[in-house]
């Protein structure tokens, strides 16, 4: 370490400034002002919505920063009203837009948005995404009208949808859990929803333009694009009394502490050696080995991974992306790949296979890219590595294992990851996507049983970007959707972030739980790198998250028990009978204080 971390360096890893929203109030209406947009629209102290947002997306589906200017709030008691103006752009190309937001007491929010471009803009999405949240609304009833006019009935998704839930919309109506009529009217495109839930966001997102329709696409110079939300809030808020959050009580046994691990890629395993000490007394159980022969990994890459996994004491599982599409090459390159680990001593009891194409996404809708039959790839697997567990389904995210689920009864283990940060990267985002992690485990059971699943190496950060061209590199250290490096892996958020998750899917069920890695943007301690670290040195100055980790490590075969930290709690955690002893884990997902009673 060098000089002493800021507050802000030890709680986010980042000097970035995040302004604080500005609350919108009319009567009982509220709604906070962030970056031009709002979230958390509530009545009373019900949500009603979780954000409505005019965004602009570049061609990978990164979301712009706007530059807004001439921002006016006129506020009353019972009216609110908001202007501004605001621009998005990088070197080749611009969008302009001015929005205007009104809020009345009588529960009517109307947003509108309109813009154009000078320059002519290739874009995935620009325009309106409106976010209703989850709790209490997965599975309850929503009537639906059409573009035509058509009134049907239908039901938000409890299991998580894989392609879009409803489509061709004009306006939702729903009722909250606490008793109020929601109407949500949009205008200037026409509208679909998809089950944000697949990539943990806590949402069901409606969105312009339809995914059947070609994207990218691009908005001609002086093109107008000039769109509305109109929400209508009806009725009174039921009493809320008897949902006071419960002291955190360990409860009944739920199942056995399943086995942490890590990841990692050929290019950190010399760095990560030189920190051998560290890894070993972080102790982890498992070490997922990637192996990508489309990146140059080869047998040395390969057996330098092995001897770092077999040094620090983890088991080494095998990751392999098999680049071959046709199935017999395919089958080829896996029987070459059996005939390597067999010169290594055959030391992989669980190796994992991915075909190629498997790791970028294809939309609902859209022809699946030729790839290797799954059950002859599996097949072929086996017979390579006949005495290793074979393991199937994702390295990308839970998303594409929803869309293309592997044939479950040939495999041995199904396995996924996650990041919470495809669509935003702010705090609240990163945080609330443990709301969609039970959603997420539910489905995910279903798509394996009766085989059991694993999740990881997963990490705030993501890992790679299946619906572009790449991650974002993020040189200057802020947050933003799609990092591949991102500053919070090195702050307490992402060590709370990561206690969360790990408890979410112990409790869960899941076999293992691999997460993050070693050294380098998903690493648990300080190595030199090509990105910023704040008050870093790259010595082996241990981040937060390393000390969690090495906590719930200690826990492998201990005795899981319920406790009490969904959602609404703010909290994170997990209790553990272990040697005689509970062991408590907490940690607080929010940035303001919680009292706890134990």
């Amino acid at each position: 370490m060098t000089d002493m971390p800021t507050h802000a360096i030890c709680l986010y890893g980042t000097e970035e400034p995040v302004p604080a929203p500005r609350l919108l109030r009319a009567g009982q209406l509220t709604a906070e002002l962030e970056a031009g947009n709002l979230r958390y629209i509530r009545f009373g102290r019900a949500e009603v919505l979780r954000a409505i947002s005019f965004i602009v997306r570049d061609k990978d589906w990164g979301t712009y920063g706007p530059a807004i200017t001439d921002l006016t709030v006129d506020q009353t008691e019972d009216r609110f009203v908001v202007t501004l103006s605001a621009l998005t752009s990088d070197a080749d190309q611009s969008f302009s837009y001015a929005v205007r937001i009104e809020g009345t007491a009588d529960g009517t929010l109307v947003f509108s948005g309109r813009g154009s471009s000078q320059t002519g803009f290739l874009t995935n999405r620009t325009g309106f995404v409106v976010l209703h949240p989850i709790d209490g609304v997965a599975g309850t009833p929503v009537q639906i009208t059409h573009t035509d006019g058509r009134v049907v009935a239908s039901e938000f998704p409890d299991r998580i949808n894989p392609v879009q839930p409803m489509s061709d919309l004009r306006t939702l109506a729903h009722t909250t859990p606490t008793g109020l009529t929601v109407t949500t009217h949009m205008q200037g495109d026409t509208y679909e929803m998809e089950d944000q839930r697949n990539w943990t966001d806590a949402s069901y997102k409606t969105y312009v333009r339809p995914l059947a329709l070609p994207w990218p696409y691009r908005l001609e110079p002086g093109e107008v694009v000039d769109q509305s939300v109109t929400v209508t809030i009806r009725g009174a808020v039921r009493s809320q009394a008897g949902q006071m959050q419960p002291a955190l009580v360990a409860g009944q046994a739920v199942g056995p502490v399943p086995p942490l691990g890590l990841g990692l890629r050929p290019e950190d395993t010399a760095q990560a050696r030189a920190h051998s000490t560290s890894f070993r007394a972080l102790g982890a159980a498992y070490l997922a080995l990637h192996h990508d022969p489309r990146s140059g990994h080869d047998a040395a890459t390969l057996k330098a991974q092995l001897d770092l996994a077999q040094d620090l004491g983890m088991e080494p599982w095998l990751e392999a992306v098999i680049a071959a599409t046709e199935t017999d090459a395919a089958m080829a390159e896996v029987a070459a790949l059996g005939a390597l680990a067999q010169t290594l001593g055959n030391p992989f009891r669980t190796v994992l296979v991915s075909p190629a194409p498997d790791l970028k996404c294809t939309l609902p809708g859209s022809v699946w890219p030729p790839a290797p039959d799954a059950a002859q790839l599996y097949a072929a697997t086996q017979r390579a590595f006949p005495a290793a567990r074979i393991g199937g389904g994702m390295f990308s995210y839970f998303t594409e294992l929803n869309r293309k689920p592997p044939p479950a009864k040939t495999l041995d283990l199904i396995s996924f990851t996650t990041s919470p940060m495809v669509h935003a990267g702010d705090d609240r985002s990163v945080m609330e996507s443990h709301e969609a992690h039970r959603a997420i485990i539910t489905s995910v059971a279903a798509i394996a049983r009766p085989t059991p699943w694993a999740v990881g190496p997963s990490a705030i950060g993501v890992r790679d970007n299946p619906y572009g061209a790449a991650a974002k590199s993020n040189p200057h250290n802020i947050r933003q959707a799609m990092n591949w490096n991102d500053p919070r892996q090195r702050g307490l958020l992402g060590a709370v972030w990561n206690l969360g998750y790990f408890a979410d899917f112990a409790t869960g069920g899941a076999a293992a739980i691999a997460l993050g890695g070693l050294v380098g943007p998903f690493g648990v301690l300080s190595a030199p790198t090509d990105f910023p670290q704040p008050s870093y040195d790259g010595k082996g100055g241990l981040y937060p998250v390393f000390h969690v980790l090495r906590g719930l490590a200690r826990l492998r075969g201990g005795t899981l028990r319920d406790l009490p930290c969904g959602p609404a709690s703010g909290l994170a955690g997990c209790a553990v009978e272990t040697q005689g002893r509970l062991v408590t884990w907490i940690g607080n997902r929010t940035p303001d204080p919680i009292t706890v009673r134990l």
